[in-house]
């Protein structure tokens, strides 16, 4: 990422959430120059100065961004809007076809950067079995057709409609092990006949 880029990202983040270059340094608890455009190079304009990680990682953390979609925003790659459902909402029928694509008219819709042309939803983490990995309140991007593997983070439906978000253990021919995170909780061991199908998390923001 070349200097220009970097702080296209700090302009183009501190516009989506209607502040100034200034503000976005204020709010990061920063001197309110941080960002400032005659803070971008010398003043004879011979040497390019950066950002600092740390300036940059408060900044993102007090608007809630992630490292991906500044990425996004510093490379001028658009984001997409997606489908985006509650964990114990998903359970209540209604939201998935047979094959575990999004469908239905009950969806809400997040943009999110970073994204291709597959099918892909989120997912909010409700509970807490999948702790310290994914928290009440984080979502999880997953893409339903992707092959799976034991040890991949998942998100499965039951035949009587649940839909968990676990760690996939062993799989058999019969059975499938589905792990929580968090020790409290015991391993499920669930017949292959009872899951309506399994998709993959590819990656959670928090």
């Amino acid at each position: 990422m070349r200097h220009k880029d970097l702080w296209k990202g700090i302009d183009a983040l501190a516009r989506r959430h209607d502040l100034t270059p200034s503000g976005l340094a204020r709010l990061a608890g920063l001197d309110a120059t941080a960002f400032n455009k005659s803070k971008r190079t010398s003043a004879d304009g011979s040497r390019l100065r950066w950002p600092s990680t740390e300036s940059l990682s408060r900044a993102l953390d007090a608007v809630g961004t992630d490292w991906d979609e500044f990425v996004d925003l510093a490379l001028g790659r658009p984001g997409r809007a997606i489908p985006l459902v509650g964990l114990a909402r998903a359970g209540q029928g209604g939201y998935f076809d047979v094959q575990g694509r999004p469908d239905g008219p009950d969806w809400e819709k997040i943009n999110f950067p970073g994204l291709g042309d597959e099918i892909v939803y989120a997912i909010e983490i409700t509970g807490d079995s999948m702790e310290p990995v994914f928290r009440a309140g984080d979502r999880v991007i997953v893409q339903p057709g992707a092959e799976y593997r034991r040890g991949d983070r998942i998100v499965a439906r039951l035949h009587g409609g649940e839909v968990l978000a676990k760690e996939l253990g062993r799989m058999t021919a019969d059975r499938v092990e589905l792990i929580s995170t968090n020790p409290a909780y015991a391993p499920l061991e669930v017949p292959r006949a009872q899951i309506d199908w399994i998709a993959r998390i590819l990656w959670a923001s928090q």
